[in-house]
């Protein structure tokens, strides 16, 4: 049984009492989107301000955004409505997301004992629920006839590779790392290594991470840590990039 320490279960007490504000809050639904910042915390607007910040420094860059772990979706989201506000026109600016939607494929012992496979997993067929979210937020932006992003099912380590065979013309003007574990990681930054170029950004969701060893050492094994300067930013405590120089 786990133990709860007393602030620990305060802070358990105060997030539940709030998700019960938000799901039986009184606003109709027409007006609910449109109030979106009554509800998000200071954590989650933190993490969105970060992806602009992050978004901001490749706008002169040109190539695609990928996502290397997309979970349930926020980023890509997030990425898609940026583009939408900042370069609306630019379709070239594909985003792409790869994803078991399963959870992890398996794992290193590079992971340490944290980890187990099929951890992280979605809903069944999310990725059908996931498509129409974003079919959504494109067709409010400019040039929404044509379709800009792309998901693609499996595990990376493979379907990485095979996207870039069909599609031998991609550029990575940014690449944010979820996998959370070593072999995705090692794999795709290998790859994409060939994919980048100078003012590209990759960023990491859990570099430093005790709970995720192989995401640091992946990137060890790739690139090294003396390389490039690997920053952060205050608005958040985890994700960290590296600009290419």
């Amino acid at each position: 049984m786990k133990i709860i320490s007393g602030a620990d279960q305060k802070e358990f007490d105060r997030r539940t009492e709030y998700l019960k504000l938000y799901t039986e809050n009184p606003i109709s639904n027409d007006e609910i989107i449109q109030n979106f910042g009554l509800f998000v915390n200071r954590m989650n607007l933190s993490r969105i301000l970060f992806m602009q910040e992050l978004y901001l420094k490749i706008m002169e860059v040109h190539g695609v955004i990928i996502e290397f772990g997309v979970r349930w979706g926020q980023n890509l989201a997030l990425f898609s409505n940026l583009r939408g506000i900042y370069e609306p026109f630019n379709y070239n600016r594909k985003i792409i997301g790869f994803d078991t939607f399963n959870g992890f494929p398996q794992i290193d012992e590079k992971d340490g004992q944290r980890v187990s496979v099929s951890d992280y997993g979605v809903a069944k067929n999310y990725e059908d629920y996931l498509e129409k979210v974003l079919l959504y937020h494109e067709s409010e932006s400019p040039i929404s006839h044509k379709k800009k992003f792309e998901l693609i099912k499996g595990d990376a380590s493979l379907t990485f590779e095979q996207y870039l065979k069909e599609n031998p013309e991609t550029i990575v003007a940014f690449a944010y790392f979820d996998f959370d574990i070593y072999k995705p990681t090692k794999t795709c930054l290998e790859l994409l290594l060939k994919r980048v170029t100078k003012g590209s950004v990759i960023a990491f969701d859990e570099l430093n991470c005790p709970d995720f060893p192989g995401e640091t050492i992946a990137l060890m094994e790739v690139v090294g840590l003396s390389k490039y300067a690997i920053k952060r930013s205050p608005l958040n405590p985890l994700i960290s990039y590296l600009v290419i120089e």
